[in-house]
């Protein structure tokens, strides 16, 4: 993410009075401290966060607990998936074993875990994974890479932009409803919408 926003004085939160009290509770949550993890082991936990960072170049700490937190929810429930190729494992099978080959992997090539390594070997690793070409091959011979580093994609994005202090970042001002837009012409703001204070 970009450090930089258009909109630097803006808060979501401001909002919140003019949501109904089921989306208040529901985005005010997102806010909260972390809970105890139901899915993820803290060694898996860790790991994903350091992936999670480098996949939306943030690392903050409040962004990244939520993340955590969502994606450990996620794979606790099993919700099931829209849509998933043949032989490809459920999400939760498919992260929790990817999870743990990238730190193998890591340990094998460069003698350490993937939480040690540099900024810089992470993201090689997690490049050969993108395309399906990390080593060693008997590690990883029975993960599909790709899809793994797909879903971790998924999983860390859309946790990632559902986060309040990425709405304020991207000017993002909330549910509409119940106010509902008024201008609706192309280049036009409602005045609780959020306005550019500067070009990036």
């Amino acid at each position: 993410m970009a450090k930089s926003s258009r909109y630097p004085s803006f808060n979501v939160m401001n909002e919140l009075d003019e949501w109904d009290d089921h989306t208040q509770k529901i985005v005010s949550s997102r806010l909260q401290a972390k809970k105890s993890l139901q899915f993820l082991t803290p060694e898996e936990a860790e790991t994903l966060r350091q992936i999670s960072s480098h996949l939306v170049s943030d690392s903050t700490a409040e962004v990244l607990d939520f993340v955590i937190e969502h994606v450990d929810g996620t794979l606790s429930k099993s919700p099931g998936e829209g849509q998933r190729k043949k032989g490809v494992p459920e999400a939760s099978e498919l992260v929790r074993s990817g999870l743990q080959a990238i730190d193998a992997g890591a340990r094998e090539l460069y003698g350490s875990s993937f939480q040690e390594l540099d900024a810089a070997s992470q993201k090689q690793y997690l490049q050969s994974v993108s395309e399906s070409t990390a080593e060693p091959a008997d590690i990883w011979s029975a993960i599909p890479q790709e899809p793994l580093f797909a879903k971790l994609l998924q999983l860390t994005v859309e946790s990632y932009c559902s986060h309040p202090k990425i709405w304020s970042e991207i000017g993002y001002a909330g549910p509409a409803y119940p106010r509902g837009y008024v201008r609706t012409q192309l280049g036009q703001l409602d005045p609780w919408e959020a306005q550019p204070e500067h070009d990036t």
